[in-house]
């Protein structure tokens, strides 16, 4: 068993596609459109294109238990999921650069360095770097 494909819930897909493109460098794979304006977008890491699969899901549009769960995550600061990097000062500079705002800057917590961001479509999404 292996796992394939993440979901994030977005609101806006489009918006969220040039979010995890544009800054986060994320690379788009599958965009087919499912019906009702809603597509199937998946998106990989640029260093492992063979790895998991993100999916942009718009859950929250059309789930409305979806997007309670997820206002409830964000407002109480807990991250959507994490993102695995191998400096999370780089990225964190990197991000604060293209305007992505953070609401923890990167923090030592024992044998891990992590930081949290706002990903614009709902979610707080954690950077983590393994010491």
């Amino acid at each position: 068993m292996k796992v394939s494909l993440i979901s994030i819930p977005v609101r806006d897909q489009e918006k969220a596609l040039r979010f995890y493109t544009e800054k986060l460098g994320f690379l788009k794979k599958k965009d087919e459109p499912v019906g009702g304006g809603n597509r199937w977008l998946t998106l990989v890491s640029k260093e492992w294109q063979d790895g998991p699969e993100i999916l942009l899901e718009p859950a929250p549009n059309h789930f409305e238990p979806s997007k309670v769960y997820q206002d409830a995550l964000m407002r109480a600061g807990i991250p959507w999921t994490q993102f695995d990097v191998k400096d999370v000062d780089t990225y964190y500079e990197r991000l604060s650069s293209l305007g992505v705002e953070f609401s923890v800057t990167p923090t030592e917590t024992g044998s891990f360095k992590i930081a949290i961001f706002n990903d614009t479509c709902g979610n707080n999404i954690q950077l983590v770097e393994q010491l």
